[in-house]
């Protein structure tokens, strides 16, 4: 146990430094040969020679510089160890943190020689690919079979509820999860479940916690006497277990929880999650104007020709077909589309929250505008007005709205940010109405681990992602 405690904690991650290091400066020493003694060096600004022994300060200095950005986004924390696209979207992170940092160096600086551009642009994309390469081989290096179970912290949980089931399903689900369930430990009175491994009961805690050489201990059930739970809190102290709750009285946006103290007394609860902070609104906001802007531009003559097609099989409707959604904060706005429905569609569109495949309301040109979303390109004008993002929740009618809010559990905080053009549900093919709960999971999640990087991800998926379209 203790050997596995300093693999995880020290071996390894030691390993993955000098490994970036090497990699690292590796990458760059590429970068400075594509630069300097091939013909790609000719491109850009003239920036004089430099011998590689005269360069190689700086290489030490952009590796030392990279290793620490990384370390500053705890690349190298030991739950990132079987975490391979977790490790990855951080790697990309850190070194476009490097690349705009060490450029900018480069211009207050007045280096001897000087640092050359063209080189830290080559160096970049170096980089990249070469840490994609290095991390990959060593994740599968990691969850071999040899290795991976001690890598895996053993995981009890104690108490018993859906939320414990539903923990269960995700660490047995994931055979490189870092956590590995062990088994339950079940309070007084209360049954173990008869398909899963049962531990013992909570009176002999310190005696099961040794014997099943228990790492981390996750406390379902928070109902417990005060007593109680100091005496389930000193018995993991004095085993070295981790101690962890469910915070049960919050189904949702665990993310934005937060440990303040009032006067003496810490207080838990939900703070601002990151997607609502000032400087990630100014910013998600830039990327929905740019994007919308350049969306306009580009779709103009596509929904051009489109108006025509649809005006050829439909004469006597509207080319756009407008409806009120509900945005962010409960605020209605009217939506935009290309109508792809039969003129009188409207008499019995409440009847459904999402078309049904083959309804019989579509054009035939509806069909294939729905199916390649392009119904949809008059919606860059609502991203542009501010009433939609490029990437959020899909937007609903209001009367559906107070409908689900009453059947879906945990509905209405979807409505905490704009709706999107795009989102993390319909990229996960949840697009129709046979997946709501399982699509409002999705939302919540996007919401919960909101980033400027899950938004680009998502956009560029949506073009390689087309499930249940109609």
């Amino acid at each position: 146990m203790v050997e596995s405690a300093r693999l995880r904690k020290v071996i390894l991650p030691s390993f993955l430094v000098m490994g970036d290091a090497l990699v690292a400066f590796g990458g760059l020493s590429l970068g400075y040969w594509l630069r300097y003694a091939t013909p790609i060096g000719s491109i850009g600004l003239d920036v004089p020679d430099a011998n590689y022994r005269a360069y190689l300060p700086l290489l030490l200095l952009g590796t030392a510089f990279l290793i620490a950005a990384y370390a500053q986004l705890n690349l190298y924390e030991e739950r990132l160890l079987l975490r391979k696209f977790q490790a990855l979207n951080l790697i990309i992170k850190g070194t476009t943190f490097w690349f705009i940092a060490y450029l900018g160096l480069s211009l207050v600086l007045k280096f001897q020689p000087p640092i050359s551009r063209w080189f830290v642009i080559l160096s970049y994309v170096i980089l990249l690919g070469l840490m994609f390469v290095w991390r990959s081989a060593a994740y599968r290096f990691f969850t071999r079979p040899a290795l991976v179970n001690k890598l895996r912290q053993r995981v009890a949980i104690l108490g018993w509820n859906d939320e414990a089931r539903t923990l269960v399903t995700d660490l047995t689900t994931q055979t490189a999860h870092p956590l590995a369930f062990a088994g339950v430990i079940t309070l007084p009175g209360e049954p173990a479940p008869a398909d899963l491994p049962a531990l013992g009961a909570s009176d002999g805690l310190s005696d099961i916690l040794r014997r099943h050489q228990i790492d981390v201990l996750i406390a379902a059930r928070t109902d417990l006497p005060r007593e109680q739970l100091h005496a389930i809190v000193d018995a993991c102290e004095k085993s070295f277990v981790e101690w962890k709750i469910v915070p049960s009285s919050f189904q949702i946006l665990v993310s934005g929880l937060r440990l303040q103290t009032i006067g003496r007394l810490p207080v838990l609860g939900v703070e601002e999650l990151a997607i609502n902070r000032l400087f990630n609104r100014a910013l998600k906001r830039a990327l929905d104007t740019i994007g919308a802007l350049i969306g306009l531009v580009l779709s103009l003559p596509v929904v051009a020709v489109i108006a025509l097609l649809i005006k050829r099989e439909s004469p006597h409707g509207p080319v756009f077909f407008s409806q009120t959604r509900m945005g962010a904060g409960g605020r209605h706005f009217t939506l935009w589309k290309l109508r792809s429905m039969k003129p009188d569609a409207h008499a019995t569109d409440h009847l459904n929250v999402s078309t049904p495949a083959g309804d019989s309301r579509l054009l035939r040109i509806g069909g294939f505008l729905r199916r390649w979303n392009l119904d949809e390109l008059p919606q860059f004008w609502n991203v542009l007005r501010g009433d939609m993002s490029l990437v959020g929740p899909r937007p609903e009618r209001p009367h559906h709205v107070e409908h689900l809010a009453g059947e879906i559990p945990h509905y209405l905080p979807r409505h905490l940010v704009k709706p999107g053009m795009t989102g993390w549900a319909q990229i996960n093919g949840l697009r129709g109405g046979n997946h709501l709960a399982r699509r409002i999971q999705h939302d919540i999640y996007y919401i919960e681990n909101w980033s400027i990087w899950l938004d680009l991800q998502i956009m560029g998926l949506t073009f390689a992602r087309w499930k249940n379209t109609y």
